[in-house]
């Protein structure tokens, strides 16, 4: 009989959360509720006293906000993956989107849960007089898109190679999604009341370093991938603060993360987090499409009661606990734990108008501005006229080109 693959767990960022959702599981589940309450009394700590209201699964004009969302998706997504490690699976990997990086470091262990959640709710305190903006996901490739960014509208994320977010203040995403759709693009708006990975953050983000350079952190004592700079982080890497201060002003490369991921082994793929949205993005993925990994859910597309939300649980990590776990990291300075993070020297915000395509494979190297063409290849008109933005270079390879509207719908959730 063969074995099962391995586990990578998948942790979903902003544009997931849904009113009520893990209610249903924290009812079924003793392991959930007690991890579910060991997380929201820290968030209580900071001010934010967030279970009655997700509890009574309330929807109200913050229910996509920072204070709220935020805090619910960093909670919801690290109770489900602990609860999983509890049941004693070890997964091969972690990948989360945005939010979702800082939980599945928490879970590797570079973050204790409290420092996680003073990280979080210092982020929330400096994001919150920001611009109003949002994230619009647009079903075409990062060069199709390029025409319609500006200094401000830029490309937030790379979910597909014909998968991105724009993300930018309100005014400026509200021209770009008015434009796009007249030239026959899909879009959807994401559920988000802030611009995150835009460039607009890029100052009120890079305020949270005088408390990340306080914080403790570790190497990861899990395999730890990120969806922003694509690939296994390091004990080196995490203990820089600039990396996770800039983390919401920069790009999100989750489809070429996934790519790496999916790069050496067949395996399990499992959403620990609300919705399905990264599920749906992975089972359109070659590698999961071939039948070789597969691609589930721990939670429903949509909440339900206890014995809906119970149930799919169980399915699915009777799946993952039948897993092989991985073998094991090598031990010495990878596990030792390291001091304060600190500047390592100056550096300047992040590129603010990196815009990488969702390439099979990405090339190692640093950015390069280059040019980008209009759709298929031809030279822009109308709106498109405009000057676009520069995308890296090294990640232009094996781009879909095809006429907009075609290809996979833009999914919900997806953020």
């Amino acid at each position: 009989m063969t074995a099962p693959p391995p586990v990578v767990l998948l942790f979903p960022g902003q544009g997931a959360q849904q009113p009520g959702m893990g209610v249903g599981l924290y009812h079924a589940h003793p392991g959930f509720r007690d991890r579910m309450d060991e997380v929201l009394e820290l968030w209580r700590a900071h001010g934010f006293d967030l279970r009655a209201d997700w509890l009574a699964a309330r929807r109200g004009p913050q229910t996509d906000g920072l204070r709220t969302a935020q805090p619910l998706l960093f909670s919801l997504n690290w109770a489900v993956g602990r609860t999983v490690l509890d049941a004693g699976v070890r997964p091969a990997a972690l990948l989360g989107h945005s939010v979702g990086e800082v939980a599945a470091a928490t879970l590797a262990g570079v973050f204790e849960p409290a420092d996680a959640v003073s990280v979080m709710a210092d982020r929330i305190a400096r994001l919150e007089d920001t611009p109003p903006g949002g994230m619009l996901a647009v079903q075409a490739g990062a060069d199709e898109v390029a025409p319609y960014t500006t200094d401000e509208v830029v490309v937030g994320a790379v979910n597909a190679p014909r998968q991105v977010m724009l993300a930018g203040p309100e005014e400026g995403l509200r021209t770009a999604e008015e434009e796009l759709r007249a030239e026959g693009f899909t879009c959807r708006r994401v559920r988000a009341l802030n611009p995150f990975h835009s460039p607009v953050l890029t100052a009120a983000a890079l305020r949270a370093l005088p408390l990340l350079t306080t914080v403790r952190v570790r190497p990861p004592r899990l395999p730890l991938y990120s969806a922003y700079e694509p690939g296994p982080l390091t004990g080196e890497r995490v203990r820089d603060p600039r990396f996770w201060a800039s983390q919401p002003a920069r790009p999100v490369l989750f489809g070429p993360a996934l790519d790496l991921v999916l790069a050496e082994q067949d395996v399990v793929l499992a959403e620990a987090g609300p919705g399905q949205g990264l599920t749906t993005l992975a089972r359109r993925h070659p590698r999961v499409t071939r039948g070789g990994s597969r691609a589930i859910g721990l939670l429903p597309a949509r909440p339900g009661g206890p014995s809906t939300e119970g149930a799919a649980f169980e399915k699915a990590l009777a799946e993952l606990v039948a897993a092989p776990a991985p073998s094991p990291q090598p031990t010495g300075s990878r596990d030792a734990p390291t001091h304060p993070a600190r500047p390592t020297g100056p550096a300047g915000p992040p590129a603010p108008c990196a815009q990488p395509t969702g390439s099979a494979e990405p090339v190692p190297g640093g950015p390069a501005a280059a040019p980008v063409a209009g759709r298929a290849g031809a030279p822009p008109t109308g709106p498109a006229a405009r000057t676009s933005r520069p995308v890296r270079a090294g990640l232009q390879t094996a781009t879909a080109r095809s006429r907009s509207g075609t290809g996979v719908p833009v999914p919900a959730d997806s953020e």
